[in-house]
């Protein structure tokens, strides 16, 4: 698995010939640039431009199967869980969707754009995410604490930060006892590479 970031929310898993995106960014977006490669799946976790692209993660005749909502899903061989959850993103309530993956023997549960610690339990029922995408940006998501608390409750072994400044990103890694991290392009994991990992988190730069 090969986990590249690519700002805001939008968050590029690949294995083999699958990729996954999650948070496509939309031409219509006011402060990043938009999505720019294909993808075979897509997951929108708040209907807002920012992460809402589906468009931009297509390639001529290949579009990418959506995902937008909370539900049961199995596509390609990987099995997904939607659980609603609540964003202010930007400034208004929106319905934010958390998605548990099961994708090349590895368990991703990519948060969006959450904006409350209080999520369905439902998603403290799933096996412990061998990866955790969590926002720690404020501003209508998660702060630096809360997401620090989450990842912990959730026991998370490797936790990546999305929707980030650098000021925040120092914050946060201070919170998680990480100051020492530093960004890589991008992760590649297979799943013995998390075996015994707790919280570790992974700075990958945009």
């Amino acid at each position: 698995m090969i986990i590249t970031y690519h700002d805001a929310a939008c968050v590029r898993i690949s294995a083999g010939d699958t990729t996954l995106v999650f948070g496509p960014i939309s031409k219509g977006a006011k402060h990043f640039k938009p999505t720019n490669f294909g993808a075979d799946v897509a997951f929108v976790s708040v209907n807002h431009a920012d992460m809402n692209g589906t468009d931009e993660a297509g390639r001529g005749d290949k579009q990418p199967f959506v995902i937008s909502g909370p539900g049961e899903y199995e596509v390609k061989g990987i099995t997904v869980a939607g659980f609603q959850s609540e964003s202010l993103y930007a400034g208004t309530e929106r319905i934010n969707t958390i998605y548990g993956v099961d994708f090349d023997d590895l368990t991703v549960l990519y948060l969006g754009a959450l904006s409350s610690i209080d999520i369905p339990k439902e998603v403290f029922e799933l096996e412990s995410p061998d990866i955790l995408i969590v926002p720690i940006g404020g501003e209508g998501t998660l702060g630096p604490s809360e997401a620090q608390k989450l990842a912990v409750k959730l026991e998370a072994k490797v936790v990546i930060p999305i929707l980030y400044d650098e000021k925040v990103l120092k914050t946060f890694l201070k919170e998680a006892g990480s100051e020492e991290t530093k960004p890589v392009d991008k992760l590649t994991l297979k799943s013995k590479d998390v075996q015994g990992k707790e919280n570790e988190v992974v700075v990958i730069s945009a």
